[in-house]
């Protein structure tokens, strides 16, 4: 058994998640999650809002609010969204709170002490018109390297390399349009050439160990080529205090957003273990060690393949400063040597049709809207069997309707509902088998081996690549029941092959639906109780309000926990003999063509 940390991207608290969101991060993360669970290992999945940057502080602007009370609402959304997805967080928390804030400063502190924090003069972006330092990702304009007309200040979407928003042809800003006026500011850059030997040795190491997908480790290991050092501090008044004398009362200098939201994963972390209970009287605030400081212990990043750059270069780096494992030395601080991450798991962009996910022009499907009109179990779906894994991939409502009706409903929820109908029907109960003939023991045999499949896939976050193994036994299974025609076999001499058909037969459901249960949790504990099983099958995530751990204790806020030792094991459970079997409700809910034509009007087209 491996303790595994499953580190999660941080949601930007600028407002609801849409399918483009939760395509890239949440669902990939909770199954396989949820599958190492069942695996055995000892899964720590954290993440949490991200809640600071001037994008914030423009939209707050925008709504009349304070920023504080927009992130309030935003994070309460969010975590509501995502628990409600099934997302199976230990601990999804919030970068506002004073632990977070704690742990940021002390790693910045000591990359500072360690000599990888090196005080330099930029010239920042300014809006003319409010006189607010503009982010990076805020101001477009044309690359200077590729000639990509949207590129961002920070990065070339297109090409891939690391920018400075001086550096674009045509800059302007995307808030109001205008084009920024660059003046001269005083600020923390990030030594990462001081790095790069370092990070070369951890990236080819990782390339050799061949588990990274082929683009993201080719992407990370090109942008070591040009590698420059990256400003870590910005002019903001929204964000955590540089801990320096002469810095920290500065009330316009704050950490850079994607410093302090990479730092998210540990001081996650570190929040969980302060949180768990005492344990004959002991403390248990420093179990977070174990997934962090154990050599041993494996470590999964997920995220989009737009925030690549933060996983494999800038955090690595941040975790080798801190442990002054670069080319000015130095020695760990109170946390210790961190472990680097095993693997940085990007997906593609999910579309809405050929075009990009935008809020802004109205292309976006709410996690929310799709939760309250279908469920969860649609659009996991979708994601884990159409997503966008290795390449770009396009969700269009007609495509998800098709597969919600002819996968999910006529082919698992049909197998599910008529096996169990027919021995509601026929004995009212899991019946005791006869000897098995062929036929039989070869679709036992096919459904075993499916654990081992899609198991192996699950764990290489290969999950199209299972889902489509796992339906496949689904498929295997039908046909069994088409060769077998159960319904035809009557009383009298019969009856014992009957029973040993719909013996063979619930056991395979049974298996199926742990083999599903990763992708489909919500709907495996349906069908857990359809096969006569009493309480939850697969542990759910819940909202709690906590209050905060440290200066902000009289400060309540919601995140998502839960329960998951009870998670079952992945392999086959042999059904028991003499369970009640009723006549079942149906599993999943088939959609009407005209989903479609609807979907598309509420989008205005």
């Amino acid at each position: 058994m491996s303790k595994v940390l499953s580190a999660v991207a941080w949601p930007y608290a600028n407002g609801p998640r849409h399918l483009g969101h939760v395509a890239g991060f949440a669902v990939p993360s909770d199954v396989f999650s949820r599958y190492m669970r069942m695996a055995g290992h000892d899964v720590l999945m954290v993440s949490g809002s991200d809640e600071h940057g001037t994008p914030i502080l423009v939209l707050a602007d925008k709504e009349g609010v304070t920023p504080r009370e927009l992130v309030d609402k935003n994070h309460a959304i969010i975590a509501a969204e995502l628990a409600d997805l099934g997302c199976s967080y230990d601990l999804y928390t919030r970068t506002t709170t004073d632990n977070h804030y704690a742990v940021a400063q002390e790693l910045f502190r000591r990359c500072w002490e360690n000599g990888y924090m090196v005080e330099r003069t930029q010239r920042g972006a300014i809006s003319p018109s409010t006189g607010r330092t503009l982010p990076d990702r805020y101001i477009e304009g044309t690359c200077p390297i590729c000639g990509y007309g949207e590129a961002r200040g920070d990065q070339c979407d297109n090409c891939g390399n690391q920018l400075e928003p001086e550096e674009l042809v045509n800059p302007r800003s995307k808030v109001n349009g205008e084009t920024p006026v660059f003046v001269e500011t005083q600020h923390f850059f990030l030594d990462l050439p001081a790095l790069a030997d370092s990070l070369r040795t951890w990236l080819e190491g990782r390339e050799a160990s061949g588990t990274w997908r082929p683009n993201v480790i080719k992407f990370s290991l090109n942008i070591l080529d040009d590698i420059k050092p990256r400003a870590m501090t910005r002019d903001i008044d929204w964000g955590i205090p540089v801990p320096l004398d002469g810095w920290r009362d500065q009330p316009t200098k704050r950490l850079y957003v994607w410093f302090d939201a990479v730092v998210g994963y540990l001081s996650a972390s570190i929040e969980w273990a302060r949180r768990l209970p005492e344990v004959d009287g002991q403390s248990q605030a420093d179990r977070w060690r174990e997934w962090w400081n154990d050599p041993e212990a494996l470590s999964y990043y997920f995220m989009g393949k737009d925030n690549i750059t933060f996983h494999s270069q800038i955090w690595p780096a941040e975790l080798l400063a801190y442990a002054g494992r670069g080319a000015h030395g130095g020695s760990p601080g109170e946390f210790g040597v961190l472990n680097l991450p095993t693997e940085v798991v990007s997906s593609e962009y999910l579309t809405f049709g050929d075009q990009q996910f935008s809020t802004s022009r109205g292309h976006v499907v709410l996690v929310r809207d799709v939760l309250d009109r279908y469920g969860p179990d649609g659009i996991r779906y979708f994601i884990c069997a159409a997503g966008p894994e290795s390449q770009d991939s396009a969700f269009t409502w007609r495509d998800f309707v098709q597969r919600n009706n002819s996968e999910l409903v006529a082919g698992w929820g049909n197998l599910v509902s008529r096996s169990a109908a027919m021995v509601a029907k026929n004995f009212g109960e899991i019946p005791q088998p006869g000897p098995l003939d062929e036929v039989d023991e070869a679709v036992l045999a096919t459904v075993e081996q499916a654990f081992t499949t899609v198991g192996d896939l699950l764990a290489r976050q290969r999950v199209k690549a299972a889902t489509a193994e796992a339906m496949r036994a689904v498929g295997e299974v039908n046909a069994y029941v088409s060769r077998t025609e159960p319904f035809k076999l009557k009383g009298g001499d019969q009856r014992e092959r009957l029973a040993t058909v719909l013996h063979t037969l619930i056991q395979c459901v049974s298996d199926l639906n742990t083999i599903l249960a990763p992708v489909l949790p919500h709907a495996a504990n349906r069908v857990h109780a359809v096969l006569g099983g009493q309480g939850q099958f697969m542990p759910m995530p819940v909202i709690a309000d906590v209050s905060g751990l440290d200066g902000d204790a009289d400060r309540t806020y919601p995140v998502i926990t839960g329960e998951y030792s009870k998670t079952p094991r992945w392999g086959r459970t042999p059904v028991v003999v003499g369970t009640p079997i009723a006549k079942p409700a149906p599993v999943f809910t088939k959609l009407d063509d005209s989903v479609v034509d609807e979907e598309l009007a509420r989008m205005g087209g």
